[in-house]
Order: structure tokens, then C-alpha cells, then sequence
């Protein structure tokens, strides 16, 4: 370890000034990271945390089932989690600022930053064990009196599986499926097993028709196995299947949010472990900061919905949050809760608060509430810069929070939130090498169109260098960009409502959102909080809340929000939406994936279709119009800050290399 970093004498946390419940710090490695250009020496250490948790401290009774969890000799409930930090080698170079990078399914890894930034990432997801390869956590089960097991009804779903398929895991989620618990009995009578084809209501079938069984090398009804389910007949791809059964021993998963609380607290604030062993983050930190990507960023709107972002000594934890692409909470404290699900049928996320600021929800009768209720209470909420794009509209249901569940209204955002939309982009955008790509991105799998090649980075890495900025010096980031019922960009999801073009061969944007059903999950199920126990399942579906869309131009392209260089110099229809080819669900939309439809090369092309987009030809006239046309956008976008120097320079460099016009 490098000697301009201090070891600090033995101390308890309260001598130290800080409560963060961290008691145990192990460092496994501390490594060279690899070399950034324009970054000073770097190393990475890697280790676990170990915490505990007072489940009478309010602050933690929030977190479901605490209470049943055991408790060490000190009556407090452990954990564990795995971290990685990044630093300065030389701890003089440090910025004051750590950023806090929130694992999405396990995935992330920490490098060496800049601007002198001390990178953090660490487990909260407990039901993924943290093995070398996933940031995880170790938490509790939970337990009923004298040890028993606490059981309770657990719902898994599970679509479009290959062909010739007899036997499946019992898992969930996507990106990296979570085994669900062990059932109580595998006796199938005791469970339901339904088939349902896309939009039709689901049959049962027979329980000696199915087994909690293996039978990938042993024929029905295979080898007993609770963890696994078998089909006689095997599985169709073009049904969806409903597992419901009695599960047990539900896990205290919850306690994620803890740990990143008093985590984050203690390497901001703490200056040893019990044991006298240093924060590994090291002196010198002023300010903190959570990212958050997709079900990442769900966890940071359910983190400050719960209150976590006060620490055990009343301190603000996140000075300032980034949630992108992220329109849900995080269903983690919820008992047999599914994290790694993305809004799925029958999966809770969409209930409670979705918005910023107090709005009364009178479609689900649950009054009036924000996101920021609690830390407004406590006078702990961080600065936000909120950002997402056009798929979250289609695939994620973020129509709520930017109009309620009634979609009659704007609802506004208080001062300390920006929101910034990116027009016409997939899921987190297009990551390829170039954007300008006449025919778009290599069309995503089990769909339709090819894919859009429209990328959001740019955008998002100007919003977050804002967003440090405001929170570090007070500088104030651009006025909020977004789509609007007042301003007339939200519509009904349709083409006619759309204003989209009639594209010879093309497909249409009617049928491809992604239902916002209202659910009941059971009288123990905390709606506003998504918290509880979901006793019902599969849920009751009270209704289907409407949702809208932004509108869009004689192009197909949406408008409003910050468009990106690459949509203001357009190829194509760049869309929010695509189109499931086979399996369940053909011809509705294609989960989370963008498409892009091509614009004919010349006018003689255009004409021969009856495409009534203009040519790139009648567009730019040449490669070199073309080129030009991107060197005016990006200055436009540097003179409004909307984009960093070296973006700039490498967006030019991609539009010079592209094969637009040769």
C-alpha cells in the first residue's frame, strides 16, 4: 500500500464521528489499474465489507422481515458485500469525490478516472453470491419462531424457450438469472403449472404432466430436483409458462439498501474498522455521488424513496444521483422479490411513487406521494440529474412519471432535479463503434428491424460531468429537456396520434408498448413503497393505466429532449420500439431494443418505393455535405454544453470515415 496513504489508530466509529454500521473491512488484492489516458496512477482493491444492522434502529425497520433475521451476540443482524474501489495511487491527487457506481445484476468494474475521481462499486443484490465474478451480497434468511421456515407464494415466469426443450431452471429475472427459492414440497399438486400463447388466458396443466424434476439426461419424469422444472411434452416457444407454488426461506434482501448506506457513509466519512484497519477510500473525500444504469438506477429511486440516503448519524450519503434509463423502483425489499426483473408480466416495480415531486395518484388510490417524501422530512435529498431515452417510453412504462397514471397532467419537477431525454434511442443507446451507419446497427436478437444505431453516451457523460459540477461548485446544469403534455410532444402510442409516416413495407408503432398494468399483489403488499410481503400471485390485474408516447416528425424521428448530433443529422428512422420476429409475443414489440429504418440513398431510390422521406442524396448532395452538416450540429451542441471536447472531436472523425455518400 502506498505510503502517502495514512493508517488511522484504532478507533470505534462513534469516537471516529461516524455511525456507519461497518465493522469489518478485508482487503483481498490492491492491484495496478490499467492505464487511462489523461489519468494519474491508479489501483484497484478489492475486498469484502462486513456490517451489522440494529433492526430496532427506525431507520432500519423499513426493510422487510429484518426482524425475523438471527442476530449476533450483540442483537444486531449481519452481512456482507463485495466491493472494488479505484484510486489515486498518490492519495494527494484525489479529487474530494467518490462515485458510487451501482452494480446492474452483478456486473460492473471499477478503472482509473480523469478527473482524479475515487471509483466505487459494491454488492446490494442478494440473491447473487459475490464470487470473483458478481458483485454480490451475503444476507440473512429470514425465519419464523424458533428457526422454522417462513414460506409464502413465489410466482416464475418463462418465455420463449428454445425448441425441444423438457426442462428448465426455476430462475429469474434477465442478464443474469437468480435461482428463486426452494419450494416446500415438489408434490405438483400442490403448485400450479399454466401454458398461455401471446394475449390469450392461461390453461392449467395436469400436475402429472410436469415434476420439479431434471430431465436433461433422464427421461420424464427425470431426476427429482426442487430447483429445476420438467415438461412431459416438452415446452412450446410460442407459449409463456406460470410457476406458482409455496416457497420457503426467503432471504433478507432488503438489507441491500442498508449496506450501500453505510457503506458508501463509512468510506466517505469513517476513518477504520473496529479492527483499526483504514477506509480503503482513503482521507480527503468531500462529496459523493450514486450512478445508477437501468435496474441500477431503479435501485437509487427506491434508496431515496426509503430514506436510505440518511446515514445512522443523520448526514446526507448521496450528494447528488444520476437514475438512467431507469422509470421503476427496484422490487428488492419485498419478500421472495425479484430484483433482476425488468417489468415484466406479473412482476411488482411499477407501483408507488414514480415521480419526483408530490403527485396525487388518483388512478390507484394511493393519495398523494414522491419519491423525495422522506428525505424531504429529514433534509437529506441529493441533487438529481435524471436521464433516459425513448425506449423507456415503450419497454419500461415511463410515461407515469413525467404525467401521473391518469396521463392527464405534467407533473413538475422540483428545483433540485433536471431531466434531460434523449430522443429515438434503444435502451442505453447504440455502443458501437460509429453511429452514422447507413443501415443501421446489427439488428438485435428475435427482431424485426435492425437496430438503432443512435447512441446517448455523449449526452449522458455532459449530464454527469453537470451534475458533478452542481454539486461540487453550485453551478447550476441547463434547464430541464424533455417531452411535455403542455408543449404537445405526448400522444397515444398510434400511428395516427404519432404522426408517423406512411414507410412503404415498414412496420407500425400500434401494438409495441408494453402494457402499465395496475396490480394487486395482497393486502400485505406496501404499494407506495413497493415493500412487503406479495401474498397474491400471480397478482390481480385492477386495470390497464394509460401511457403516452412522444410524437413525431415527417421523418419518424421524435423531437423533443436533447437530440443527439447523430439524430439531428439523421440516416433514418431512428425508433424507440422494434419487433418481436418469432416466439411469444411475434409481431408485438422486441423487449427494449430501438430500430432503425434506412432512407433511401437517392431520389431515383426514394421514387422507385413511394418513400415519402427525402433521400440522403436531396439531404447532403455529398459525403462532403454530409460531413459539414455533422461539423455545424456539433458545434451547436459544444456551444450549449451538451457536448464534451473529445466527443466532439471523435463524432467528426466517425461522420469523415462513415460510408454516408461514397
Amino acid at each position: 500500500m502506498n505510503r502517502h496513504w495514512p493508517v488511522a489508530l484504532f478507533c470505534l466509529f462513534t469516537a471516529c464521528g461516524a455511525r456507519a454500521e461497518i465493522v469489518r473491512i478485508d482487503i483481498q488484492s490492491v492491484s495496478p489499474a490499467e492505464p487511462v489516458p489523461g489519468a494519474v496512477p491508479y489501483e484497484i482493491v478489492r475486498g469484502m465489507a462486513h456490517g451489522e444492522l440494529d433492526p430496532r434502529h427506525a431507520d432500519n425497520a423499513i426493510i422487510t422481515d429484518i426482524g425475523l433475521a438471527a442476530r449476533n451476540r450483540r442483537r444486531k443482524v449481519d452481512y456482507a458485500v463485495s466491493f472494488q474501489i479505484a484510486r489515486p495511487v498518490d492519495a494527494r491527487r484525489t479529487s474530494g469525490v467518490l462515485i458510487y457506481d451501482v452494480p446492474n445484476r452483478g456486473r460492473g468494474e471499477v478503472r482509473a478516472d480523469p478527473a482524479g475521481h475515487v471509483r466505487v462499486i459494491s454488492g446490494w443484490q442478494g440473491d447473487i453470491v459475490p464470487d470473483g465474478t458478481a458483485q454480490g451480497a451475503i444476507v440473512p434468511i429470514a425465519r419464523g419462531r424458533g428457526g422454522a421456515s417462513i414460506t409464502g407464494k413465489v410466482l416464475a415466469r418463462f418465455s420463449n424457450i428454445a425448441a425441444n426443450t423438457r426442462s428448465i431452471p426455476i430462475s429469474g429475472g434477465i442478464g443474469r438469472a437468480t435461482l428463486r427459492p426452494r419450494p416446500v414440497s415438489t408434490d405438483t399438486a400442490r403448485a400450479s403449472l399454466t401454458r398461455a400463447s401471446w394475449g390469450t388466458p392461461g390453461t392449467a396443466i395436469a400436475p402429472d404432466a410436469w415434476a420439479f424434476a431434471d430431465c436433461r439426461t433422464q427421461a420424464f419424469p427425470g431426476t427429482p430436483d426442487p430447483a429445476h422444472l420438467c415438461l412431459r411434452d416438452g415446452f412450446d416457444p410460442q407459449a409463456a409458462y406460470t410457476l406458482v407454488y409455496e416457497g420457503k426461506d426467503p432471504l433478507v434482501l432488503g438489507i441491500g439498501f442498508a449496506a450501500t448506506r453505510d457503506l458508501v457513509s463509512f468510506l466517505r466519512s469513517g476513518k477504520a474498522d473496529r479492527a483499526g484497519r483504514p477506509n480503503p477510500a482513503g482521507p480527503g473525500i468531500r462529496w459523493a455521488l450514486g450512478y445508477g444504469i437501468s435496474q441500477s438506477g431503479n435501485f437509487l429511486r427506491s434508496f431515496v424513496r426509503l430514506g436510505f440516503n440518511r446515514d445512522l448519524a443523520g448526514r446526507r450519503v448521496f450528494d447528488g444521483i444520476n437514475p438512467d434509463i431507469a422509470a421503476r423502483q427496484v422490487p428488492l425489499n419485498l419478500r421472495f422479490g425479484l430484483p433482476g426483473g425488468a417489468a415484466n408480466l406479473f412482476e411488482a416495480g411499477s407501483e408507488g411513487a414514480l415521480w419526483w415531486s408530490p403527485y396525487e395518484d388518483r388512478a390507484r388510490g394511493l393519495g398523494t406521494l414522491s419519491l423525495m417524501d422522506r428525505c424531504t422530512q429529514t433534509g437529506t435529498c441529493p441533487k438529481v440529474v435524471e436521464t433516459f431515452g425513448s425506449a423507456e417510453f415503450w419497454g419500461l412504462r415511463a410515461s407515469a412519471g413525467l404525467i401521473g397514471t391518469d396521463a392527464a397532467r405534467d407533473v413538475p419537477l422540483p428545483a433540485t432535479v433536471r431531466r434531460y431525454y434523449f430522443p429515438s434511442v434503444s435502451h442505453g443507446g447504440a455502443w458501437g463503434a460509429s453511429g452514422f451507419l447507413p443501415q443501421g446497427a446489427p439488428k438485435p436478437d428475435g427482431c424485426v428491424l435492425a437496430g438503432n444505431p443512435n447512441p446517448s453516451a455523449p449526452g449522458l457523460r455532459a449530464a454527469r460531468r453537470a451534475l458533478i459540477a452542481w454539486v461540487k461548485d453550485g453551478t447550476e446544469p441547463p434547464p430541464s429537456r424533455y417531452p411535455s403534455l403542455s408543449a404537445g410532444d405526448l400522444v397515444e402510442p398510434t400511428s395516427a396520434m404519432m404522426g408517423w409516416p406512411a414507410i412503404p413495407d415498414a412496420p407500425v408503432p400500434d401494438g409495441k408498448i408494453n402494457p402499465f398494468y395496475d396490480y394487486d399483489f395482497g393486502p400485505a403488499f406496501v404499494r407506495a413503497d413497493v415493500s412487503g410481503v406479495a401474498a397474491q400471485q400471480p397478482p390481480q390485474v385492477r386495470r390497464i393505466l394509460p401511457q403516452r408516447v412522444p410524437r413525431v416528425n415527417a421523418d419518424g424521428n421524435e423531437t423533443a429532449g436533447l437530440p443527439s448530433v447523430y439524430l439531428e443529422v439523421p440516416l433514418g428512422t431512428y425508433t424507440g420500439w422494434n419487433v418481436q420476429a418469432d416466439g411469444l409475443g411475434r409481431g408485438g414489440g422486441c423487449g427494449f431494443s430501438g430500430g432503425f429504418i434506412p432512407f433511401a440513398r437517392t431520389r431515383a431510390d426514394q421514387l422507385a418505393t413511394g418513400d415519402p422521406r427525402a433521400s440522403l442524396e436531396e439531404r447532403y448532395g455529398s459525403h462532403a455535405g454530409f460531413v459539414d452538416e455533422v461539423k455545424q450540429a456539433v458545434a451547436r451542441h459544444r456551444q450549449a454544453g451538451l457536448l464534451l471536447p473529445d466527443e466532439a472531436d471523435r463524432i467528426i472523425k466517425e461522420a469523415e470515415d462513415s460510408q454516408v455518400l461514397r
